[in-house]
């Protein structure tokens, strides 16, 4: 791991850069939770079939979008495409507390959707413009840490504002932040490291004769076409998608979950619902250190996701009466659900050359949407249907446990596939 030594400068100056940014992202996609759980609902008269809608219709909007923006990171700018996301998402996330009616406000979350659909697959793009093999799954992780560091702080701020402001007050202050940081990016962030006036002849030299080192075990792959038939992509896919329902499912409905408890008020559902987050932190970045240092990443993405499972049919098991029993296995199994992350993104620019390695991120990641889609719409439609939380737990759980099987049989050899007959197993590529 001696390439950790190259331009270490890296770290600081573009990891909380893209921590920032990712963050906002999440701000404005999973506050919506909190005003289902507050006083939206009646003020817009949104029923609970319509608040599960309402609730899914983002990741409709950013399923559709993945690749394109994959595509334009890849081949022009990942830069200009953030930088334009994150006015427009502000601008909309804002716009989320000024609605009169429904119909206004389902055209925001589908439309907020698109234009976020493609920091994800442009952030990872990035990424691996900057940063090497034996430091992807960290480098990752810093970045998928927005998601949970986000909602931990946005879980207690939102209730605060709710409680103080109202709804439509917290989704206003809330939104404006992405608009005025999209400036910071803009002057802060470099798309590859020969255009970064901070780094030296040498650094960007040595870092670039690693990059390139690392495409020459692969085998080249001419097209996305060929890249998406692949077995190994194909899996991979099913296996986000439902991993994305148990995630999607639990940071869609937690609040209401908990708001559900007797003597709850939004202030506590606030501070109840940032607990999990406090884990999965811890879990992010020791998976990704591990995954990193061993270079094993299936190790570190299937057992997560067990755990994960059984803590929601445990939650399931103890039912409605036992609610801090229940509550301290959600926790477990909010932390188990995000450990992956890393690793798991690490995998695709270890198995398929950069020219297509972008595209299958975000084929990869739009099946993740779909999958956020499902859990998002249903976990709201089986609580609402059945008047408490046992059957979505159930839900989460099976797609949970289908996600762990995937991973486990997402790379073994196949003579169809070139990627594998490269790279057969997870172990092997590590070690190539």
């Amino acid at each position: 791991m001696e390439n950790t030594t190259i331009a270490a400068s890296r770290w600081y100056r573009l990891i909380p850069v893209a921590f920032i940014t990712y963050s906002l992202a999440y701000l404005d996609r999973a506050n919506f939770g909190f005003g289902a759980a507050s006083g939206m609902a009646e003020d817009l008269k949104i029923t609970p079939a319509m608040s599960s809608l309402l609730g899914s219709l983002f990741f409709l909007g950013y399923f559709f979008f993945q690749i394109p923006g994959a595509h334009y990171a890849a081949n022009n700018s990942a830069k200009k495409l953030i930088f334009w996301s994150l006015i427009l998402w502000g601008g909309l996330a804002t716009a989320t507390g000024m609605v009169t009616n429904v119909n206004l406000l389902i055209v925001i979350r589908f439309v907020l959707g698109i234009v976020e659909s493609a920091v994800m697959p442009a952030m990872l793009i990035l990424l691996s413009n900057w940063f090497t093999k034996s430091e992807r799954s960290r480098a990752n992780t810093f970045l998928i840490l927005g998601n949970p560091a986000t909602i931990l702080w946005m879980s207690i701020l939102s209730g605060y504002l709710i409680n103080s402001l109202g709804w439509r007050w917290m989704f206003i202050l809330e939104g404006l932040p992405a608009v005025v940081w999209a400036f910071f990016w803009w002057r802060l962030v470099d798309d590859k490291p020969q255009n970064a006036k901070w780094l030296t002849e040498p650094e960007k030299q040595a870092l670039a004769a690693q990059l390139q080192a690392e495409q020459q075990g692969l085998k080249p792959v001419k097209n996305y076409a060929e890249a998406f038939k692949s077995r190994t992509v194909i899996l991979l896919s099913l296996q986000y998608a439902f991993w994305s329902i148990g995630v999607y499912g639990f940071v869609m409905w937690l609040p209401s979950i908990i708001k559900a408890a007797p003597d709850m008020d939004i202030v506590k559902t606030g501070w109840l619902s940032s607990v999990p987050y406090v884990l999965a932190i811890v879990a992010m970045l020791a998976a990704s250190y591990f995954s990193d240092k061993t270079l094993n990443r299936k190790a570190f993405v299937w057992p997560f996701l067990i755990i994960g499972a059984l803590a929601f049919y445990g939650s399931f098991a103890l039912g409605p009466d036992n609610f801090w029993l229940s509550f301290g296995l959600l926790i477990l199994a909010g932390g188990a659900m995000y450990a992956p992350y890393g690793p798991f993104f690490a995998i695709i620019p270890e198995l398929l050359p950069k020219n297509v390695a972008g595209g299958a991120m975000a084929l990869i990641n739009s099946m993740g949407a779909l999958g956020s889609f499902v859990g998002a719409y249903l976990v709201g439609y089986l609580n609402s249907s059945t008047g408490g939380f046992g059957a979505s737990y159930l839900f989460m759980a099976g797609s949970l446990l289908l996600s762990a099987i995937l991973t486990l049989i997402a790379v073994k050899p196949s003579g169809n596939n070139p990627v594998v007959e490269t790279q057969p197993t997870f172990t092997k590529v590590q070690q190539a």
